[in-house]
Formats: C-alpha cells, sequence, structure tokens
C-alpha cells in the first residue's frame, strides 16, 4: 500500500473511533404536563468533544474528503465559517494533522475567533460576510488545500442511510419509550444538513415521523418551503447557527413537512426557558428549536394526537455569554425577548401557543 493511502486509511479509522466514542449524546425528557399526551424530547448535541451539534457535520465533511481522495497527509483544509463548524473542523484537523483555516467575516467577535484558535485553527478575515465563501474557496486553491464546504456538501457528505447517524440514534435511544416512533422531529437549517438527514433517513426506514424546521427572521427558508423558489435573497439571521440569507444546497424543502418562522425575540426568551427547566444554558437556536416544537405539540394536542416530539439542543450558552446572554448585546441588535417570555411560559404551562411565530403579536 502506498504512504498516501496508508496515511488515509489510518486518518479514517481515526475519526470512525471518534464517532464510537461519542456519536450517542444523550436524549433529554423535557417535562410537558402528562395529561397533554405528548412526550417531549431533546437530544443534547453539545454533549460532543466540541460542544455543538456540527461535531458530527464537521466529522461527515472529513470522511467524504478522506474517502475522495482530496484530503491529504499534512494538507491544509479551509472552511467558510466563524461559528461552532469551524470550532469543530478545528478539532479534527488537529487530529489528523492537519493545517486548518476559517475565513470569516472581520466583524467576528474575538470570543468566536478564540474558539476556533483554541482547537488547533486559524482565521483569515475577510471584510464583507457575504463573500466569504468565495474567499475560502480561493484560499484553498491557492494553497493546494481543500475546501471543506460545508453549505455545498451538509446534504451529501452524511450517510443518511444510518451509520449512527442523528436520526439512527434517536430511533435507538426512544425504543423503549411509550412512543418509540416519533410524530415530529424539529431542529433548524443552517446549512440545512441535518432536516435532509433525518428526513431521509425516515423515508429510507419507511418510518412516518413528519419533519419540522425552525426558521428565525431575516432567513429565507420558510419561504422557500412555501414557495419551492431556490432564487429567494433575505437580510440573514440574527440567531447565530440557523436561518441563510439565501438558500443553500443542503436545503432540501421537499423532503421537510413544516417550516414555522420563529420571532428572534421567543428564540431568545425560548432559549432561557430551556436554561431554566433543564439546568443547561443552550445557545439561541435552541430556544428556536422550542418554539417550533411546542407549536407541533399544540397541533398535535388540536388534533386528538398522542405520540413523541423530539428536538435538538444544538450548543452550550457558555459560547454566547458575551452576545446573547448580554443583554446590552441583545438589545443593541434590536432583538426584545421580554415581551415574548410570557407567551413562552404560557405555552409550556397550557401548551398554548400566541404571539411566537413571524405574523403573529407578543401574547
Amino acid at each position: 500500500m502506498d504512504p498516501a493511502r496508508r496515511w488515509a486509511d489510518e486518518a479514517v479509522r481515526e475519526l470512525v473511533a471518534d464517532a464510537t466514542r461519542s456519536a450517542d449524546t444523550h436524549l433529554l425528557r423535557f417535562p410537558l404536563p402528562s395529561s397533554w399526551g405528548v412526550d417531549l424530547y431533546v437530544k443534547d448535541e453539545s454533549s460532543h468533544p466540541t460542544g455543538s451539534l456540527k461535531h458530527r457535520l464537521a466529522r461527515s465533511l472529513f470522511l467524504y474528503g478522506l474517502v475522495g481522495g482530496r484530503i491529504r497527509e499534512g494538507g491544509t483544509v479551509v472552511e467558510a465559517s466563524s461559528g461552532s463548524t469551524a470550532v469543530s473542523e478545528a478539532y479534527f484537523a488537529r487530529l489528523l494533522g492537519l493545517d486548518f483555516v476559517a475565513v470569516v467575516p472581520s466583524s467576528t467577535s474575538r470570543r468566536k475567533v478564540e474558539l476556533i484558535e483554541a482547537s488547533g485553527g486559524r482565521c483569515e478575515l475577510v471584510d464583507a460576510a457575504a463573500g466569504i465563501g468565495a474567499a475560502a474557496r480561493e484560499l484553498a486553491a491557492r494553497s493546494g488545500g481543500y475546501y471543506l464546504d460545508q453549505f455545498g456538501l451538509a446534504s451529501i457528505a452524511t450517510d443518511w442511510r444510518g451509520n449512527n447517524n442523528i436520526a439512527c440514534s434517536i430511533f435507538e435511544q426512544l425504543a423503549d419509550e411509550r412512543h418509540p416512533v416519533p410524530a415530529w422531529v424539529v431542529v433548524g437549517a443552517g446549512t440545512g444538513g441535518t432536516s435532509a438527514t433525518i428526513a431521509r433517513y425516515c423515508r429510507y426506514t419507511r418510518r412516518p415521523t413528519r419533519i419540522a424546521v425552525g426558521d428565525p427572521e431575516g432567513s429565507v427558508y420558510a419561504q422557500a418551503w412555501r414557495t419551492g423558489r431556490r432564487d429567494l435573497v433575505g437580510p440573514g439571521s440574527r440567531i447565530e447557527g440557523i436561518g441563510r440569507p439565501a438558500v443553500e444546497d443542503s436545503f432540501l424543502p421537499e423532503v421537510v413537512d413544516e417550516v414555522l418562522a420563529v420571532r428572534d425575540g421567543a428564540s431568545v426568551a425560548a432559549m432561557h426557558a430551556v436554561s431554566a427547566v433543564l439546568g443547561i444554558a443552550p445557545g439561541p437556536s435552541t430556544g428556536t428549536n422550542l418554539v417550533a416544537a411546542l407549536h407541533v405539540v399544540e397541533r398535535m394536542r388540536a388534533a386528538g394526537e398522542r405520540g413523541s416530539v423530539v428536538t435538538l439542543l444544538c450548543d452550550r450558552g457558555d459560547r454566547y455569554r458575551d452576545s446573547y446572554y448580554d443583554q446590552e448585546w441583545v438589545r443593541a441588535r434590536g432583538i426584545a425577548p421580554e415581551p415574548y417570555r410570557d407567551a413562552v411560559e404560557e405555552a409550556l404551562a397550557t401548551g398554548r401557543c400566541a404571539g411566537l411565530l413571524v405574523g403573529g403579536e407578543p401574547a
């Protein structure tokens, strides 16, 4: 066996070993009144070694590059990301002895840059946030490296048929619950890869589970799902990790059953509610997920359905202590969670959701 193939084989072994150690994150029960007949679960993806749901995606992107012969020993890998994906990719690059560069907007907070650097990566700052993808692709070409391309490859690189992906893990962990096949799985969409993976796995295994996506203000995914258009352009999301100003290749509206546009203030208010109920402070995208999940629960109850709903705790709040957990920072960005706190508490206590979605006023 030639040395390049031998190195690639060892690199794949390292990534598979990481999956064996860390893929089955905890599935937590989110307490709802038992009389509702609907059980809500939260899969805690923050317990991955790099602290977020993006650990799975980063591993898949590296495996995709390795088995395709494009990632080579001692090479450079590049990504366009200033968030959790870059942190996870830096971790895997260091594990494999590769140089990792994250191309990030110059406005990126020092805290985010520090997280990427602490995981072994370095950051290349560019002035225009909209151009980081092109800049990352050009940097990879110039350095003879490999562009990981999370937005283009998320739905392709992940094995939706199983292989202990997130969908497979959810169903295995629910096996002994009173409603082992969830009626709904509720996720956010950044790349769109998570919703695509879970939806395709459910179809492949012939399960009736439906997929809902929580979408923040400014993102185009809700409109794209309603209209079928992929040419939409919007201002972008203020909820880090989810929502996009354009429809990414990995977002597959054809396999999504519902997209709920969630108010940003409601997302932040629900983020704090998750912290109060579970004792785990999450990031803001988890708040978006909770709001969308509560609407799904309300709909099930109105239809007289009993069953289970699963959503995701995407990452921990410690990486947002200087942003979404800072009231001044939140206010400076025009996000007002205060009007939505009572509505979130009402939804948790009575199951009635009001004013939390785009198009509705705060209760």
